[in-house]
């Protein structure tokens, strides 16, 4: 018999989905155990022990080819793996990867740019997990011209959905008379978070894109496609972020 583990750790281990999205269908009572319906907290042995998604069993006995794939998202595609609508979602763009990836944290559908995708449970947690304080950096176009007590604001914390944001770098590329074009890092990662900080101080975002996560940059990776993170990279996005330095060298 296998050492027992937690349901949920091997759902992502088995590339399922990530953790918390695993807790999620946990939740919603899509998993069983040995056709009972499963609960937070359960543990399984993966070897022995039957479990079902729906109605597709996941087994722990080969564990898939691990990948990391970084895509550029185009405006206007969902980040899901599937839309009962029938809308463009990532899953169109990466058809050929064999292995059942899934996206690490998300980007709304009107914002683009660097999305990671991966069947690595813990790395996907590690990435995501709000203590990690994974830096994100963002190409930001606003409407009208931003002032210096705008970018204050945005620095020291605003308050969205009740709670205030943490500290972020702002830096301003370009400024026009009617816009300006801004490089911002943040260390959340909350609902649609840089267009609601940019609402409350009275910018309107024309356009946004995730440029780096964690120090590694999208670079020249062209709208709509993907490739594999190398070694560095991995190995980079999996260390834990400096404690004594509130940003790294990103702008």
């Amino acid at each position: 018999m296998a050492q027992p583990i937690r349901l949920q750790k091997m759902l992502a281990d088995c590339g399922v989905a990530s953790r918390r999205k695993s807790e999620e269908l946990i939740r919603a009572g899509r998993v069983k155990v040995n056709g009972r319906v499963a609960q937070i907290g359960d543990k399984v042995d993966p070897v022995n022990d039957k479990v079902y998604v729906g109605k597709r069993r996941v087994t722990g006995t080969a564990r898939p080819q691990l990948r990391y794939i970084m895509l550029n998202k185009p405006r206007g595609v969902l980040t899901t793996m599937s839309d009962e609508k029938g809308r463009k979602c990532v899953a169109d763009l990466i058809r050929d990867i064999p292995e059942r990836v899934y996206p690490i944290g998300r980007l709304d559908r009107d914002s683009e740019g660097m999305l990671l995708l991966t069947n690595d449970g813990a790395f996907a947690n590690h990435i995501m997990h709000p203590k990690k304080h994974v830096n994100k950096v963002y190409r930001v176009t606003v409407r009208p011209n931003i002032n210096d007590e705008q970018v204050q604001k945005l620095e020291s914390g605003v308050v969205i959905d009740g709670r205030r944001t943490a500290p972020a770098q702002v830096r301003v590329v370009t400024r026009e008379e009617e816009r300006s074009v801004l490089e911002i890092v943040i260390r959340e990662g909350r609902n649609r978070q840089i267009r609601k900080m940019c609402d409350v101080v009275g910018l309107e975002v024309a356009r946004l894109k995730r440029i780096a996560i964690g120090g590694v940059k999208l670079g020249g990776l062209r709208s709509g496609m993907y490739r594999d993170l190398t070694d560095f990279e991995v190995r980079k996005l999996s260390a834990d972020p400096n404690p004594n330095k509130l940003f790294s060298e990103e702008l």
